[in-house]
């Protein structure tokens, strides 16, 4: 089985605005995650995001605009040597009641399949409330950190909780 630890995106990874991200350009990745996440690929966690992206279903964004931002984040991340292995995006609106949007658990049930994650040693990083409910639903140890935080310190006590 595989250890994992599951990141927002939002807030977590990316500067979060109130506007949505829906351009490239208005994806900014925050001081630290590539470090962050480097430090996780090499003590053999896969990185896995798992992100509400209502953007989507309002019509401010196409599934393929959102994926080229995701290739980007990818691209970009790759240049300092960090790695996603895999991510997850419910696309709908909280209106929609769907069992993929966070606190709702389905995106990471499947990632938990298809990856053979152990959820016991497995992470969630998420600035959300919502974030936190998923990971207790789903029996992963939840970090909650301030929006648009350093990423560095959750990945830290995660590395440090192994010693």
């Amino acid at each position: 089985m595989n250890k994992a630890v599951f990141l927002d995106r939002d807030g977590v990874i990316n500067l979060k605005r109130d506007d949505y991200v829906k351009s490239m350009e208005e994806f900014v990745i925050l001081k630290d995650v590539p470090k962050a996440i480097r430090l996780l690929n090499e003590n053999n966690y896969l990185v896995i995001i798992i992100t509400n992206q209502s953007v989507v279903n309002r019509g401010l964004l196409t599934d393929e605009e959102l994926s080229r931002i995701h290739d980007f984040m990818k691209n970009e991340l790759d240049k300092d040597g960090a790695h996603i292995d895999g991510i997850y995006y419910c696309p709908h609106r909280p209106d929609e009641n769907c069992s993929c949007r966070k606190p709702g658990i389905e995106l990471v049930e499947r990632a938990v399949k298809e990856y053979s994650i152990s959820t016991k040693s497995s992470w969630f990083i998420g600035d959300s409330e919502t974030d936190m409910l998923a990971a207790r639903k789903m029996g992963l140890q939840g970090i909650k950190t301030g929006e648009n935080s350093s990423l560095l310190e959750p990945v830290k006590k995660i590395l440090d909780s192994e010693k």
